[in-house]
């Protein structure tokens, strides 16, 4: 499913919503290898839509010249990722008090204290110089 989606996007991202099949083939190819950032991405997505099929649904139509988007692959394409979205950010938002009080504990802690403070703000040589010259005085 991640592919169609691929697809989908791809010619989405066209100005005409249309490119031929090598054109399409070699987009996909580069998304589908680019990472695991896009990957994810699509999983996503594909969990929304797990029986889609971009031809049988007639949000993408093949002729001659190529694949092209219809305006109902795009208002389905849209609708998707906006349900991601709202998703995600319904998540977050139940996450985020318990990971923000989690970090700033995290950052209280590993703050410098005393004499720790001044050995990691001072270089080693700057301490020796520093020492030495207690030394001498």
């Amino acid at each position: 499913m991640s592919f169609q989606l691929t697809v989908l996007k791809v010619l989405a991202g066209q100005s005409a919503g249309r490119a031929s099949v090598a054109e399409v083939r070699r987009a996909v190819e580069i998304l589908m290898n680019s990472g695991r950032d896009w990957t994810d991405r699509m999983k996503r997505l594909a969990e929304q839509a797990p029986d889609l099929n971009i031809f049988s649904a007639r949000f993408v139509v093949r002729d001659a010249l190529g694949w092209e988007i219809t305006q109902e692959g795009r208002q389905f394409l849209s609708a998707l990722e906006k349900a991601v979205a709202d998703q995600r950010e319904r998540l977050q938002s139940t996450i985020d008090p318990l990971s923000n009080e989690l970090h700033a504990h995290a950052l209280d802690a590993a703050k410098p204290h005393g004499a720790l403070c001044d050995r990691r703000r001072w270089p080693r040589r700057r301490r020796r110089k520093a020492r030495s010259d207690r030394r001498t005085a």
